[in-house]
Formats: structure tokens, sequence, C-alpha cells
């Protein structure tokens, strides 16, 4: 079993502690930040976490604000529009992101979405820094495609801590992360569909609004109250029960 690693504020970390690629070069993400040329310092206390493969490293941390980081996902709400771009709501402690209207799938100037305050859209941070504000996009740079980004219609909008929402994001949240309440509810039937933001949202959409709450809650009691996995089950039994 590897060895969990902790870290403080402005800790020197051993290069042996961080992952090499042949290819890839160093992704750094939450927690952490690059003090030209070469040294890498963590900005909150936490586990120093890395994936080989995608040769990336973090700190997980339990934190209550959403500091925005250049690739999270985040589920953002539009507040306001000018001319050729959305100002959008990330959390109650950030500044509103830019998303420019052209920055979705095949959008043009007449087929860009009408998007008005309130909407939820599901994007990718592509700028974040202390002296600018967040930027956002709806569309992959690379190919063009949406990849699953873009507005979020109908469904509800459920707050979550940071935590959570990383644990749903990881690629096996039941094997990595302790998670297997979604699992359980979809083993039993029950059809939904969500999308998590790295910025404490969660989108939850199903085929009535009975269910879409219940999932929700379901998720929010996990969180709240740290489930672990038999608890979780028995809440999904007795959730499939009352659905």
């Amino acid at each position: 079993m590897a060895t969990q690693i902790f870290v403080l504020p402005g800790q020197h970390l051993d290069p042996e502690s961080l992952p090499s690629h042949p290819k890839l070069p160093l992704k750094l993400g939450p927690g952490l930040r690059l003090i030209p040329p070469s040294t890498i310092t963590p900005t909150v206390a936490g586990q120093l976490c890395t994936d080989k493969r995608k040769n990336a490293v973090w700190v997980e941390f339990n934190g209550s604000r959403y500091i925005p980081t250049v690739g999270d996902l985040v589920i953002a709400t539009i507040q306001k529009s000018s001319v050729d771009v959305y100002f959008a709501s990330l959390s109650d402690y950030t500044p509103n992101a830019s998303l420019p209207q052209l920055s979705f799938e095949g959008a043009t100037k007449k087929t860009r979405p009408q998007l008005t305050f309130g909407s939820l859209v599901y994007a990718r941070v592509t700028l974040a820094n202390k002296h600018m504000d967040p930027e956002l996009e709806c569309v992959s740079s690379s190919t063009g495609k949406s990849e699953g980004l873009g507005p979020l219609t109908g469904g509800m909008l459920f707050p979550i801590s940071l935590g959570m929402a990383r644990r749903l994001m990881l690629s096996k949240p039941v094997e990595q992360g302790n998670l297997v309440i979604l699992e359980e509810l979809g083993s039993a039937g029950v059809a939904f569909e969500i999308a998590v933001g790295r910025n404490g949202k969660l989108w939850v959409d199903s085929k009535n609004i009975k269910t879409t709450l219940a999932i929700g809650k379901a998720i929010q009691e996990s969180d709240e109250k740290g489930l672990e996995v038999d608890a979780q089950r028995k809440l999904a039994k007795k959730l499939v029960r009352e659905l």
C-alpha cells in the first residue's frame, strides 16, 4: 500500500514524490503552484495525490472556497451578457467568469445559444489567475467538439462540498472514493443523468421531479453525514422502495 503524504502551505516538495512521464508534461492541479524556474509548493494543507497515467499531481483538501484552476470542469450560472460574452457565476466567493458566446460547438452569431439569467452551463476553465477574472469554454479548442460541455437544460442544481465533487469526478469513484450511492441506484434500475462541477455544484436530471430530488438529496446526505459504503447501500435501497 502506498504511503500517504501530507503537505503544508509553502512546504518544499521532494521531487521523488512527484510523478514523471516520458512524453506528458507535469500537470499541476488544485492546491499547488509553480515558482519559476522549477519549484513546486503547496498553497493549502492536505494530502498530496498523484495520477501517474496523466502525469498529474494535486492536493486533496477539505476547503469550502472554490479557487478556479485551468482545466477544471465547472457548472456555471449565467448572470448577464454583453454583445459577445456571457458572464457566469462559479461560486459566491469568486468574481464572475467570462464565457465567449461563440465558445460552443458549431456556434455562429445566428446559431449561438440564447442563455438568460439563471441558465446553467457545463464548462471548462481556460484561464485562472489572481490578477484576472476566470475564463470558460464550452467546446474543445483542439477538436471543435463539445465533448459533453454546453447548456444544461431541465434538471435541478444541488450544492455539495468540494471534496464530494472531487470524489464524484474520480475515474473509479467506487474503488477510489468509496462512493457507491449512484452505482447502487443505477443497478436498481433508477435512470438519471448527472453533471459534476469542481466548484461544488451537482446537476441531476431524471424522468420526474421526485426522482431528481431523491438522487440529489441522497448525494448531499452521503456528503454531509460522511456515510460509509454500507450506509450508502442502505440509503439507496430505501430510496428505491420509496420511488
